[in-house]
Protein backbone atom coordinates (compact mmCIF):
# COMPACT_ATOMS: atom_id res chain seq x y z
CA UNK A 1 0.00 0.00 0.00
CA UNK A 2 1.17 3.79 -1.08
CA UNK A 3 2.13 5.56 1.73
CA UNK A 4 0.04 8.75 2.27
CA UNK A 5 0.59 12.53 2.49
CA UNK A 6 -1.49 15.02 3.29
CA UNK A 7 -1.37 18.45 1.54
CA UNK A 8 -2.57 20.76 3.97
CA UNK A 9 -3.04 24.55 1.67
CA UNK A 10 -5.55 25.20 -0.92
CA UNK A 11 -5.22 24.28 -4.19
CA UNK A 12 -6.36 25.41 -7.79
CA UNK A 13 -6.20 23.00 -10.75
CA UNK A 14 -2.76 24.10 -12.33
CA UNK A 15 -0.96 23.80 -8.87
CA UNK A 16 -2.73 20.29 -8.33
CA UNK A 17 -1.35 19.35 -11.59
CA UNK A 18 2.22 20.08 -10.61
CA UNK A 19 2.43 18.75 -7.37
CA UNK A 20 0.98 15.12 -8.51
CA UNK A 21 3.79 15.57 -11.25
CA UNK A 22 6.05 15.99 -9.00
CA UNK A 23 4.83 13.63 -6.25
CA UNK A 24 7.21 9.93 -6.16
CA UNK A 25 4.52 6.89 -7.40
CA UNK A 26 4.99 5.55 -4.06
CA UNK A 27 3.00 7.79 -2.28
CA UNK A 28 -0.57 9.11 -2.12
CA UNK A 29 -0.97 12.73 -2.10
CA UNK A 30 -4.39 13.60 -0.57
CA UNK A 31 -5.52 17.27 0.06
CA UNK A 32 -6.94 18.73 2.97
CA UNK A 33 -9.01 20.94 1.52
CA UNK A 34 -11.00 18.64 -0.46
CA UNK A 35 -11.87 16.79 2.91
CA UNK A 36 -14.97 17.27 4.85
CA UNK A 37 -14.80 16.93 8.60
CA UNK A 38 -15.56 13.19 8.83
CA UNK A 39 -13.14 12.27 6.38
CA UNK A 40 -10.31 14.65 7.82
CA UNK A 41 -11.20 12.92 10.81
CA UNK A 42 -10.74 9.22 9.70
CA UNK A 43 -7.61 9.86 7.41
CA UNK A 44 -5.73 12.26 10.04
CA UNK A 45 -4.18 9.41 11.52
CA UNK A 46 -3.44 7.30 8.77
CA UNK A 47 -1.33 10.02 7.43
CA UNK A 48 2.20 8.75 7.33
CA UNK A 49 3.53 12.29 6.04
CA UNK A 50 2.06 16.28 6.44
CA UNK A 51 3.12 18.79 3.52
CA UNK A 52 2.50 22.15 4.33
CA UNK A 53 3.25 25.93 2.50
CA UNK A 54 1.63 28.58 4.62
CA UNK A 55 -1.26 26.65 6.37
CA UNK A 56 -1.71 27.40 9.94
CA UNK A 57 -0.52 24.32 11.42
CA UNK A 58 0.16 22.96 14.92
CA UNK A 59 -1.25 20.54 17.87
CA UNK A 60 -4.73 20.76 16.72
CA UNK A 61 -3.55 18.40 13.77
CA UNK A 62 -0.06 17.09 15.17
CA UNK A 63 -1.80 15.53 18.67
CA UNK A 64 -4.73 13.37 15.74
CA UNK A 65 -1.70 12.61 13.10
CA UNK A 66 -0.06 9.70 15.30
CA UNK A 67 1.26 7.72 12.05
CA UNK A 68 3.09 10.66 10.85
CA UNK A 69 6.95 10.11 10.79
CA UNK A 70 7.57 14.17 9.05
CA UNK A 71 6.51 16.90 8.34
CA UNK A 72 7.61 19.02 5.25
CA UNK A 73 7.22 22.96 4.67
CA UNK A 74 7.48 23.76 1.41
CA UNK A 75 9.65 27.33 1.29
CA UNK A 76 12.04 28.58 4.00
CA UNK A 77 9.71 30.55 6.56
CA UNK A 78 7.91 28.31 9.19
CA UNK A 79 6.03 30.91 11.63
CA UNK A 80 3.00 28.99 10.53
CA UNK A 81 3.97 25.90 11.69
CA UNK A 82 3.85 25.45 15.82
CA UNK A 83 7.41 24.08 16.76
CA UNK A 84 6.93 23.39 19.89
CA UNK A 85 4.12 21.49 19.68
CA UNK A 86 5.72 19.52 17.11
CA UNK A 87 8.47 18.99 19.44
CA UNK A 88 6.10 17.90 21.85
CA UNK A 89 5.12 14.99 19.55
CA UNK A 90 8.53 14.58 18.40
CA UNK A 91 7.63 15.01 14.72
CA UNK A 92 10.72 16.19 12.89
CA UNK A 93 9.76 19.69 10.37
CA UNK A 94 12.37 20.74 7.52
CA UNK A 95 12.01 23.62 5.23
CA UNK A 96 13.32 23.62 1.72
CA UNK A 97 16.24 26.53 2.14
CA UNK A 98 17.48 27.75 -1.06
CA UNK A 99 15.21 26.76 -2.91
CA UNK A 100 13.37 29.96 -3.46
CA UNK A 101 15.54 32.32 -3.32
CA UNK A 102 15.61 33.68 -7.18
CA UNK A 103 11.93 34.21 -7.11
CA UNK A 104 12.45 36.07 -4.02
CA UNK A 105 15.73 38.19 -5.18
CA UNK A 106 14.97 38.97 -8.52
CA UNK A 107 11.35 40.50 -6.84
CA UNK A 108 13.01 42.25 -4.78
CA UNK A 109 14.82 44.37 -7.52
CA UNK A 110 11.50 44.64 -9.31
CA UNK A 111 10.19 46.78 -6.39
CA UNK A 112 13.14 48.77 -6.25
CA UNK A 113 12.89 49.47 -9.76
CA UNK A 114 9.26 50.02 -10.02
CA UNK A 115 9.81 52.37 -7.25
CA UNK A 116 12.75 54.37 -8.28
CA UNK A 117 11.16 54.99 -11.90
CA UNK A 118 7.73 55.73 -10.14
CA UNK A 119 6.24 52.59 -12.65
CA UNK A 120 3.27 51.97 -11.41
CA UNK A 121 1.75 55.59 -11.48
CA UNK A 122 3.27 56.09 -14.87
CA UNK A 123 1.45 53.16 -16.07
CA UNK A 124 -1.84 53.97 -15.04
CA UNK A 125 -1.47 57.73 -15.54
CA UNK A 126 -0.13 56.40 -19.45
CA UNK A 127 -3.13 54.22 -19.93
CA UNK A 128 -5.44 57.59 -18.79
CA UNK A 129 -4.19 59.14 -21.44
CA UNK A 130 -1.56 61.37 -19.27
CA UNK A 131 1.96 62.10 -21.19
CA UNK A 132 4.01 62.89 -17.92
CA UNK A 133 7.50 62.58 -20.32
CA UNK A 134 9.08 65.00 -17.40
CA UNK A 135 7.24 65.53 -14.20
CA UNK A 136 8.62 62.75 -12.49
CA UNK A 137 12.34 63.00 -13.74
CA UNK A 138 13.53 64.95 -10.70
CA UNK A 139 12.22 62.36 -8.37
CA UNK A 140 13.42 58.95 -10.18
CA UNK A 141 16.61 57.21 -9.50
CA UNK A 142 18.79 54.87 -11.14
CA UNK A 143 20.19 52.28 -8.66
CA UNK A 144 23.97 52.23 -9.62
CA UNK A 145 25.93 54.16 -7.13
CA UNK A 146 23.73 53.63 -4.52
CA UNK A 147 23.99 51.96 -1.54
CA UNK A 148 21.48 49.21 -0.78
CA UNK A 149 21.43 47.58 2.59
CA UNK A 150 20.38 44.27 3.34
CA UNK A 151 18.51 43.11 6.81
CA UNK A 152 19.16 39.51 6.46
CA UNK A 153 21.99 37.91 4.56
CA UNK A 154 21.56 34.37 4.34
CA UNK A 155 20.35 32.35 0.39
CA UNK A 156 18.02 35.30 -0.47
CA UNK A 157 19.79 37.77 0.93
CA UNK A 158 22.98 36.86 -0.85
CA UNK A 159 21.45 36.02 -4.09
CA UNK A 160 19.65 39.73 -4.26
CA UNK A 161 22.86 41.15 -3.15
CA UNK A 162 24.37 39.57 -6.28
CA UNK A 163 21.72 41.10 -8.81
CA UNK A 164 22.25 44.10 -7.34
CA UNK A 165 25.39 44.43 -7.30
CA UNK A 166 25.41 44.13 -11.22
CA UNK A 167 23.41 47.28 -11.20
CA UNK A 168 26.19 48.94 -9.67
CA UNK A 169 25.25 49.40 -5.79
CA UNK A 170 27.35 49.50 -2.89
CA UNK A 171 26.58 46.72 -0.57
CA UNK A 172 26.06 46.96 3.17
CA UNK A 173 24.68 44.42 5.73
CA UNK A 174 23.36 43.61 9.12
CA UNK A 175 22.50 39.53 9.91
CA UNK A 176 22.82 38.01 13.78
CA UNK A 177 25.50 35.88 11.53
CA UNK A 178 28.18 37.38 9.98
CA UNK A 179 28.87 35.66 6.71
CA UNK A 180 32.45 33.84 5.61
CA UNK A 181 35.05 36.71 4.60
CA UNK A 182 34.91 34.66 1.03
CA UNK A 183 31.56 35.80 0.82
CA UNK A 184 31.87 39.11 1.70
CA UNK A 185 34.49 39.87 -1.08
CA UNK A 186 32.51 38.08 -3.60
CA UNK A 187 29.81 40.49 -2.92
CA UNK A 188 32.40 43.41 -1.73
CA UNK A 189 29.85 43.37 1.39
CA UNK A 190 30.46 45.33 4.44
CA UNK A 191 29.05 44.27 7.73
CA UNK A 192 27.99 46.92 10.11
CA UNK A 193 25.50 47.69 12.65
CA UNK A 194 21.81 47.56 12.70
CA UNK A 195 21.70 51.08 12.95
CA UNK A 196 24.54 51.87 10.76
CA UNK A 197 22.64 50.21 8.21
CA UNK A 198 19.59 51.77 8.36
CA UNK A 199 21.30 54.91 8.89
CA UNK A 200 23.77 54.87 5.54
CA UNK A 201 21.27 53.04 2.88
CA UNK A 202 19.55 54.51 -0.02
CA UNK A 203 17.67 51.13 -0.40
CA UNK A 204 16.71 48.79 2.80
CA UNK A 205 15.60 45.10 1.95
CA UNK A 206 14.51 42.75 4.60
CA UNK A 207 15.48 39.27 4.12
CA UNK A 208 15.10 37.43 7.59
CA UNK A 209 12.76 35.05 9.00
CA UNK A 210 9.72 35.97 11.64
CA UNK A 211 10.57 35.34 15.01
CA UNK A 212 9.93 36.64 18.82
CA UNK A 213 13.44 39.06 18.25
CA UNK A 214 12.72 40.35 14.82
CA UNK A 215 8.79 40.82 15.63
CA UNK A 216 8.12 44.53 15.08
CA UNK A 217 11.94 45.16 14.45
CA UNK A 218 11.34 47.81 12.03
CA UNK A 219 9.35 51.05 13.86
CA UNK A 220 9.20 54.18 14.45
CA UNK A 221 12.95 54.30 15.60
CA UNK A 222 14.24 52.51 12.68
CA UNK A 223 12.23 54.74 10.10
CA UNK A 224 13.51 57.71 11.05
CA UNK A 225 16.89 56.30 11.48
CA UNK A 226 16.77 56.10 7.43
CA UNK A 227 17.56 58.73 4.40
CA UNK A 228 14.17 60.74 3.34
CA UNK A 229 15.25 59.78 -0.26
CA UNK A 230 15.46 55.90 1.06
CA UNK A 231 12.77 53.04 -0.08
CA UNK A 232 12.36 49.94 2.30
CA UNK A 233 11.67 46.67 0.92
CA UNK A 234 9.89 43.80 2.54
CA UNK A 235 10.05 40.31 1.25
CA UNK A 236 10.50 38.68 4.40
CA UNK A 237 7.41 38.60 6.90
CA UNK A 238 4.99 41.16 7.42
CA UNK A 239 4.93 41.28 11.28
CA UNK A 240 8.47 42.46 10.97
CA UNK A 241 7.29 45.90 10.16
CA UNK A 242 5.21 47.66 12.58
CA UNK A 243 2.68 48.64 9.47
CA UNK A 244 1.49 51.89 11.14
CA UNK A 245 4.64 53.38 11.92
CA UNK A 246 5.37 52.74 8.00
CA UNK A 247 1.97 54.66 6.54
CA UNK A 248 2.82 57.41 9.63
CA UNK A 249 6.59 57.36 7.54
CA UNK A 250 5.28 57.30 4.47
CA UNK A 251 3.00 60.33 4.84
CA UNK A 252 5.31 61.82 6.65
CA UNK A 253 8.09 62.23 4.44
CA UNK A 254 10.11 60.38 6.97
CA UNK A 255 11.39 57.56 3.62
CA UNK A 256 10.13 58.01 0.26
CA UNK A 257 8.87 54.42 -0.63
CA UNK A 258 8.11 50.88 0.09
CA UNK A 259 7.42 47.68 -1.75
CA UNK A 260 5.22 45.24 0.51
CA UNK A 261 4.87 42.32 -0.22
CA UNK A 262 4.23 40.61 2.53
CA UNK A 263 1.32 41.62 5.45
CA UNK A 264 1.04 41.10 9.04
CA UNK A 265 -2.21 39.80 8.13
CA UNK A 266 -2.81 38.17 5.28
CA UNK A 267 -4.97 38.13 2.90
CA UNK A 268 -4.50 42.20 3.47
CA UNK A 269 -7.35 43.95 4.01
CA UNK A 270 -8.28 46.24 0.79
CA UNK A 271 -9.23 49.03 3.67
CA UNK A 272 -5.47 48.57 4.84
CA UNK A 273 -4.40 52.20 4.97
CA UNK A 274 -0.87 51.63 2.82
CA UNK A 275 -2.58 50.35 0.05
CA UNK A 276 -3.93 54.07 -0.26
CA UNK A 277 -0.57 55.55 -0.86
CA UNK A 278 0.70 56.10 -4.43
CA UNK A 279 4.98 55.19 -2.74
CA UNK A 280 3.65 52.08 -1.96
CA UNK A 281 3.85 49.00 -4.56
CA UNK A 282 1.56 46.00 -2.97
CA UNK A 283 1.98 42.70 -3.99
CA UNK A 284 0.16 39.30 -2.86
CA UNK A 285 3.27 37.41 -1.28
CA UNK A 286 4.23 36.43 -4.15
CA UNK A 287 8.00 36.68 -3.89
CA UNK A 288 8.78 32.55 -4.37
CA UNK A 289 5.47 33.31 -6.57
CA UNK A 290 6.97 31.69 -10.36
CA UNK A 291 6.63 27.85 -12.20
CA UNK A 292 10.77 27.71 -11.68
CA UNK A 293 10.53 27.95 -7.72
CA UNK A 294 7.65 25.36 -7.74
CA UNK A 295 9.51 22.73 -9.78
CA UNK A 296 12.35 23.35 -7.31
CA UNK A 297 11.09 23.56 -3.42
CA UNK A 298 8.56 20.80 -4.37
CA UNK A 299 11.55 18.57 -6.17
CA UNK A 300 13.42 19.10 -2.48
CA UNK A 301 10.39 18.60 -0.48
CA UNK A 302 9.18 15.26 -2.12
CA UNK A 303 12.81 13.86 -2.36
CA UNK A 304 13.37 14.73 1.30
CA UNK A 305 10.16 12.90 2.09
CA UNK A 306 11.44 10.14 0.20
CA UNK A 307 14.60 10.11 2.14
CA UNK A 308 12.59 9.32 5.35
CA UNK A 309 10.11 6.92 3.63
CA UNK A 310 13.90 5.19 2.50
CA UNK A 311 15.05 4.81 6.10
CA UNK A 312 17.16 7.80 6.25
CA UNK A 313 17.54 11.35 8.19
CA UNK A 314 15.30 13.96 6.53
CA UNK A 315 17.63 17.61 5.46
CA UNK A 316 17.40 20.90 6.71
CA UNK A 317 15.76 19.81 10.02
CA UNK A 318 14.47 23.07 11.93
CA UNK A 319 12.99 21.71 14.99
CA UNK A 320 16.10 19.41 16.69
CA UNK A 321 14.06 18.71 19.22
CA UNK A 322 12.14 16.43 18.10
CA UNK A 323 13.13 12.49 19.08
CA UNK A 324 10.74 10.76 16.80
CA UNK A 325 12.23 7.49 15.60
CA UNK A 326 11.93 7.24 12.17
CA UNK A 327 11.00 3.52 11.44
CA UNK A 328 10.57 2.09 8.36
Amino acid sequence: MNKRIIYFDRVFDDFKKILIEHKPVEFDLLFWHEMNHSEREKILPEADYLLVATEKIGDEVFSKATKARFLQKTGIGVDNIDLSAANTHGLPVSNTPGANATGVAELTILLILALYRKLPILNKETKNGKWLMWEFRPSSFEMEGKTHGFIGFGNIGRETAKRSKAFGTNIIYYDKYRVSEDQEKELDAQYLSLEEVLKNSDIISLHIPLMPETEGLIGEYELNLMKKNAVLINVSRGGIVQEDALYHALCDGTIAGAGIDVWASEPVSPEHPLLTLDNVIASPHIGAGTRDTLNRVLKMAFQNIKRVNDGEKPEYVVNNGAQKELKL
